[in-house]
């Protein structure tokens, strides 16, 4: 009994964050640069996983669909309370920018909240994972290493083996 609780609930949140993610074309449509305020944003995205201050009074929110999603969103709010861009951030572009020596947290300022983090005791190393679609519709994961936990160390990019599309569900 306990189990078909516990089995029904994470069917439910799955379903919920399934739903979240096949709103964004839609929510994203809604929306135009120059033109939609931060309200507008916060009213069809919801209330953001983070909030990044940029130069000269702009923000950026970070809209994060990791792990059950591929995509991760950040939009920035210039300083006039104007979008001034929506960009969907997991992509092989910015992912050819991540270097090694470049800190994790700048790492997490360009591509947003990771899907996984998992250290390795024996190894010393600890892997972050984000998932995402390498176009046209290839489910991948990206990853970066660190040996020291402040600096990547190296990346790479595998086929995301959990993804329904590869014959595996999370």
């Amino acid at each position: 009994m306990l189990f078909t609780k516990h089995l029904a609930r994470l069917a439910a949140i799955a379903l919920a964050a399934l739903a979240v993610v096949a709103c964004d074309p839609q929510r994203i449509n809604e929306l135009e640069e120059g033109l939609s305020t931060e309200v507008d944003v916060r009213d069809r995205f919801g209330v953001p996983d983070n909030v990044w201050n940029e130069p000269g009074g702009a923000r950026t929110l970070e809209y994060n669909r990791q792990p059950a999603g591929q995509r991760n969103y950040m939009i920035t709010i210039g300083a006039d309370g104007k979008m001034s861009a929506l960009r969907q951030v997991l992509t092989p572009e910015n992912f050819a920018r991540i270097t090694p020596g470049m800190e994790i947290q700048e790492v997490r300022r360009r591509l947003g909240k990771p899907a996984k983090v998992t250290p390795y005791a024996l190894s010393g190393e600890t892997h972050y994972d984000w998932r995402f679609l390498e176009p046209p519709t290839t489910p991948m994961v990206f990853s970066i290493i660190t040996t020291d936990g402040r600096s990547v160390a190296r990346t790479l990019i595998i086929p995301d083996m959990d993804a329904p599309e590869n014959g595996r569900g999370r």
